[in-house]
């Protein structure tokens, strides 16, 4: 059997292509009347193209078979050529798609599982921010409950050191003496303030005298001191991460949460800082804090009062010691001179009172407590200073002044170094001050006297005495009996004669003891 393709005549024109239609509808017939007839112009047109493109494409075909001497052929309209076409390049198409996915099949599926990953990474990082999130709230909440109790204990302290501090101001007050108008007044103004816990540290004075001796002036033993060069930043704390169990539990919800915070995420940490405290229990906190804050200001103010107050003490204390005649500087001076006194200089601004962060109120603190430290020393000084009267009671006359006055033996203009107190024989003489002995006996024109030395370059003398009743060495309070009224040496009469000196010069008893009744 052989096969032979046989291709029809092109069509050379339309004319022809549409001769031939004619002729085998059996007449003449033109496109136009053919499709005029059925079709709009524009829809007749645009088939009339199609079909002459399909015929000139795929004209018609023959195929020719010889068998055995025969010969048989098959003929091949341009409308099935184009049908066979259509079918072999939605084939091919086919084919061509198929096969690039065998090729690119895994590249493909890696794509997918990227996509997927990345949705996957996406998600486990918003779910990530959202337990930072949730753990820096908590963080925020524990700090600020951290800070409220800071602020309280520092409180507290303050309320503890201004108790003790007043405790300490009352004991010094004590040692100058009972009744002293001069200290009483400014202090008595001071603001009330809140009153110590019980088993708070309590601070002692040993007065001037006792037997701690010049130990009874460190007047800060209550508070401890830190040298630091500024106060420690408090640690911020971290709430413990919620278990991974609990955000599987709540995966629906949480992923919602997760979508609304983290939308538009916080550009830095002021927004964030501004979110958190949004939230009530920190703005209740922070409330709270604040209120606390302001109590522990007001702490610092009663301290400034507190330092005024003392510093009215200070000067009256100095303005006592100005009446005596004594130069209250100079003496300051002989009192660190005669004990030793030095060390470094540290800054006030260097010191912080241990527990208490406030700079105002470390301030007022120390220096309040170095104006009480000055308000010590001056009535330690006042414990040196002879400041009442040798002989007490209502029988007791001053007979003599002291300076110039006419001689009771000769009736001339002469000196008088003391006073003289006059009064019933045998009448008992007391310290002034508390000092030690140094003199017992008969010394000329004093006749029996007792000299006693109460440091710091003061000392004084009692003559005329009929009776001594103290011995060299011994030391004797203030008011002890050192003997007994009589008229011996340059006597008329039974008196005392009293005399107060100081940096080896003899002093006016008078302003002694009129600078003693404003402290007495």
């Amino acid at each position: 059997m052989k096969l032979n393709w046989r291709f029809g005549p092109r069509l050379a024109s339309r004319s022809f292509f549409w001769q031939r239609i004619g002729k085998k509808r059996g007449r003449e017939a033109s496109p136009h009347d053919s499709m005029s007839e059925s079709t709009p112009p524009m829809t007749a047109t645009l088939i009339e193209r199609v079909w002459i493109w399909i015929h000139e494409t795929f004209p018609e075909r023959q195929i020719y078979i010889r068998s055995d001497g025969r010969v048989q052929f098959f003929t091949f309209g341009p409308s099935l050529q184009a049908t066979l076409a259509g079918l072999t390049l939605i084939f091919l198409g086919w084919v061509a798609f198929a096969t690039v996915n065998v090729i690119f099949k895994d590249r493909i599926i890696t794509a997918k599982d990227h996509r997927f990953q990345e949705m996957q990474t996406a998600y486990e990082n918003r779910l990530a921010d959202l337990q930072i999130s949730y753990d820096e709230l908590n963080g925020a909440l524990v700090g600020a409950e951290d800070k409220f109790k800071a602020t309280a204990d520092e409180l507290q302290t303050k309320q503890n050191t201004i108790g003790n501090f007043l405790s300490r101001k009352a004991q010094v007050e004590s040692s100058v003496g009972p009744g002293h108008d001069a200290i009483a007044t400014p202090l008595a103004n001071l603001p009330a303030t809140a009153s110590m816990d019980e088993g708070g540290p309590a601070d002692s004075i040993e007065a001037p005298g006792s037997a701690q001796g010049n130990f009874g002036n460190d007047v800060d033993t209550g508070s401890t001191l830190s040298v630091m060069p500024g106060p420690a930043a408090p640690q911020p704390r971290t709430a413990k991460p919620v278990h991974a169990s609990l955000l599987n539990d709540a995966f629906a919800g949480l992923r919602k949460m997760a979508a609304a915070i983290f939308a538009r995420p916080p550009k830095n940490a002021i927004a964030l800082s501004a979110v958190y405290a949004q939230h009530p229990g920190l703005r209740a906190l922070a409330e709270q804090t604040s209120r606390v804050a302001a109590m522990g200001n007001s702490e610092s103010l009663v301290m400034g009062k507190t330092q005024d107050a003392l510093s009215g003490d200070v000067i009256a204390l100095r303005e006592i010691v100005r009446r005596t005649g004594i130069n209250p500087d100079q003496f300051q001076h002989k009192i660190a001179d005669s004990e030793g006194v030095g060390g470094p200089e540290i800054p006030l601004d260097r010191l912080q009172v241990n527990g208490i962060k406030d700079p105002a109120f470390n301030a007022s603190y120390l220096r309040a407590s170095a104006v009480l430290g000055q308000l010590n020393e001056l009535s330690f000084e006042m414990g040196h200073i002879p400041l009442s009267m040798p002989v007490n009671g209502a029988g007791f006359d001053r007979s003599s002044g002291f300076g110039a006055r006419i001689d009771p033996f000769t009736r001339r203009y002469a000196f008088h170094s003391g006073i003289d107190f006059a009064g019933p024989w045998g009448a008992q003489v007391h310290a002034t001050a508390p000092g030690i002995v140094t003199f017992v006996g008969n010394r000329g024109g004093y006749g029996n006297m007792v000299e006693i030395d109460h440091g710091l370059g003061i000392h004084t003398r009692y003559g005329h005495l009929s009776t001594i009743t103290v011995r060299v060495g011994m030391k004797v309070d203030k008011g002890a009996a050192i003997g007994r009224l009589g008229s011996t040496g340059r006597s008329t009469g039974p008196h005392v004669h009293y005399e107060v000196w100081y940096d080896e010069t003899v002093r006016n008893p008078v302003n002694f003891i009129e600078a003693g009744r404003h402290v007495l």
